[in-house]
């Protein structure tokens, strides 16, 4: 046995990683961090609410490259069910417009839930706080994808409704399953229906999406990044009519979403930066842990592509 662990040395690597995993000793995660790629902080650097008003009226949401956080409200419950920091104001005036929003249903309640994780508030504070949003800045609009979490009801339209009906307001919806241009999409939310039941908007499952959230230690995070780098790569040429949507997110025992974020956005953030100078779209691109710098590149390349069509 001693041999073949000689003759190994990358099975060995791997299996120390586990063990340091395991063992805490190390933890990508103390203290709080704020680089271009990453941010663990409370607050983002700087502030873009309103980057929408500048995207042509006649451009489909299809072919907009927009940034968004996954497990959008999962602030509390320790590092394995941590996946943001900044509140949902917060991320909405950083530029962040795709919502990843899970909602546990008991007796026509929906509470925020990641796994067991209670985070605090309810599907009202959410409906509140993007009404509130789009208000202030109706050029703008926000996706949220909707699921059900920690309950196996599989019946969640009707409280659903009753809750749209008592935070918000119906006509803020896009009640279509159809891609709406920015002029049809501005001021309203548009729910990526994850669940059963007439349509509130668009299907989640109509998007071409890359999600493989499973990472089961540190040593599989080049597998997840290739997962990325590939759907990134299919999605300036892929169908214009689709929206392309691309978690860079993912989480196992052996890796909570900082550790992976940690790893992750930095090669995230370097892809974004080499490809700058081209015209393309990349989607949505959904992020543990975002930081101002990273979601501001992924901005620009919509800003860009609108200037250039204006210069035209």
């Amino acid at each position: 046995m001693r041999n073949n662990m000689r003759q190994d040395p990358v099975k060995m690597h791997k299996l120390l990683i586990e063990l340091m995993v395991l063992l805490g000793v190390i933890s990508l995660s103390n203290g709080a961090i704020q680089r271009p790629d990453y941010d663990d902080t409370p607050n983002p650097e700087f502030l873009n609410p309103a980057w929408m008003a500048s995207i042509p009226d006649d451009r489909l949401l299809s072919e907009i490259t927009m940034p968004g956080t996954h497990n959008t409200m999962a602030l509390y419950g320790g590092v394995y069910a941590e996946c943001q920091t900044w509140s949902l104001a917060s991320q909405l005036r950083a530029g962040v417009r795709f919502l990843d929003i899970r909602v546990r249903h008991v007796n026509g309640n929906l509470t925020i839930h990641h796994g067991v994780s209670y985070q605090r508030a309810h599907f009202g504070d959410v409906l509140e706080g993007v009404t509130d949003f789009l208000q202030e800045y109706p050029t703008e609009t926000v996706l949220m994808r909707l699921k059900e979490e920690f309950s196996e009801t599989g019946d969640i339209y009707g409280a659903v409704v009753d809750y749209i009906n008592r935070y918000s307001n119906w006509d803020l919806l896009w009640h279509s399953r159809l891609v709406p241009t920015m002029s049809e999409a501005r001021g309203k939310i548009i729910i990526l229906q994850n669940f059963n039941g007439p349509d509130l908007g668009m299907r989640y499952d109509s998007m071409d999406i890359a999600d493989d959230w499973k990472v089961p230690t540190l040593a599989h995070v080049q597998e997840k990044w290739q997962s990325v780098y590939n759907h990134l790569e299919d999605a300036p040429s892929g169908n214009k009519a689709q929206i392309f949507l691309t978690f860079s997110s993912g989480a196992g025992v052996f890796a909570h979403p900082r550790a992976v974020a940690q790893i992750i956005n930095p090669q995230l953030y370097e892809y974004l930066r080499a490809k700058t100078d081209l015209n393309q779209r990349f989607g949505i691109i959904c992020m543990d842990f975002p930081a101002a710098p990273i979601i501001q590149m992924i901005i620009d390349f919509q800003l860009k592509e609108a200037f250039k069509t204006e210069q035209a």
